[in-house]
């Protein structure tokens, strides 16, 4: 007998299955924690994996609080929990009720050691990494033509500069030989491409997703590279080597283009700035160096030849007018002083004592002071006029007595 089922009474058939099991009811596994992920509700999504093969496990709030850690990519746990089916969509899951540390998995293992030692190369250095070009024309762009990455890229880019000219180098980006792949396509862009920046990348994703992003030859193939490169592999929270030794990391592929292709409108706006400030400045300069001028000119003119005559010459004419004055002066105050003289010396003369009833005798032209000095004649001056007298006797002594 044949009936025939809907998808939802399948997957239930088959949930009730997994439930009724006792083996499937209670299990312990031990694995890699890979792709984890906390929902804002509390309840926590990852995958358990080993060399082989992978399971989905969801880890209800309830049972996380119980847990003293939040696990890390890598991390090696011991889970508890049953298997079963989530109906909707068909899938198998393991609900783990209990989670334990089991140390870290061997491919985080794998990668702490190549960056440790790619580090002591120096390959991550920040000294080394070199600038992104102001406005680049041509941009390299190595992942796959299938996924999300490229039509993120072209369309931030068209949106801030049309002009910039896209070429797509594709590259697997997951599995093997994508790493080889990666490397081969990051140094045809470098050697044929003619681009200005190269960007690598493609969409977030656990480490096993994105480990061929921290292959060795992939990293030496950024390292070597002679343009920029541009990592965005994943997104904010994943970190891979290739990160570590590009130029620049972006968070994601469409950052990467908002980092490499400047806003052509922000840059005309820039360049309007720049153009003010340089008018202004040169400007202000002008002014500054008119200024410095007119005063140069102030300075060479009083400092000519005929500004010194000029000033010698006033100087000049000072000079003498102040020596004409200073000897019409000294002319003024000698002939008053020769004034007075006269005036005293008139009269303390013999003029005035002649006026007054004295005489003067005189005996050979000579006035004579003393009786002793006359001789025969002799002459008496007087007020009004000369007499010459004959000496008849000379008697000395006091005349009044």
């Amino acid at each position: 007998m044949s009936w025939t089922l809907t998808v939802t009474q399948l997957n239930e058939y088959v949930r009730r299955t997994f439930a009724g099991d006792p083996i499937l009811r209670e299990v312990r596994l031990t694995g890699e924690i890979s792709g984890f992920k906390k929902q804002f509700n509390g309840h926590w999504y990852f995958t358990v994996k080993d060399e082989g093969s992978r399971l989905n496990c969801v880890m209800f709030r309830t049972a996380a609080l119980s847990v003293g850690f939040t696990p890390a990519e890598g991390d090696r746990v011991v889970l508890t929990g049953s298997v079963g089916l989530y109906v909707p969509f068909g899938s198998y899951q393991f609900t783990v009720t209990e989670l334990k540390r089991g140390g870290q998995g061997d491919l985080y293992l794998r990668f702490e050691e190549l960056k440790r030692r790619l580090l002591a190369e120096g390959l991550f250095d920040e000294a080394r990494k070199k600038p992104l070009p102001l406005r680049p024309r041509v941009i390299a762009v190595v992942t796959s033509k299938t996924g999300a990455v490229i039509h993120d890229i072209a369309r931030v880019a068209g949106r801030r500069d049309p002009s910039v000219q896209l070429i797509l180098r594709c590259s697997l980006v997951q599995g093997e030989g994508a790493a080889a792949d990666i490397a081969r396509g990051i140094r045809e862009c470098a050697a044929f491409s003619g681009a200005d920046v190269i960007i690598v990348g493609r969409g977030g994703g656990s480490l096993e997703d994105l480990w061929a992003f921290n292959e060795e030859e992939v990293v030496r193939a950024v390292w070597e590279c002679p343009i920029p490169i541009i990592s965005a592999v994943g997104h904010e929270v994943d970190v891979t080597l290739c990160d570590l030794a590009a130029d620049l990391r972006a968070a994601t592929p469409s950052a990467a283009a908002e980092i490499a292709v400047p806003d052509r409108r922000e840059l005309k706006r820039q360049v309007a700035s720049y153009a003010r400030r340089l008018e202004s400045g040169l400007s202000g300069k002008l002014a500054g160096c008119a200024g410095r001028l007119a005063d140069a000119e102030k300075r060479l003119t009083a400092l000519h030849p005929k500004q010194k005559i000029r000033a010698a010459s006033h100087l000049n004419a000072f000079l003498a007018l102040r020596l004409e004055n200073a000897m019409k002066n000294g002319l003024e105050k000698r002939k008053r002083r020769v004034s007075e003289l006269d005036g005293k010396l008139t009269a303390l003369g013999p003029r005035q004592e002649l006026a007054r009833g004295y005489a003067v005798v005189l005996a050979e032209g000579k006035a004579v002071t003393s009786v002793r000095g006359l001789k025969d004649r002799a002459e008496i001056l007087m007020a009004d006029g000369r007499a010459a007298v004959s000496i008849q006797s000379v008697k000395e002594g006091d005349p009044f007595d």
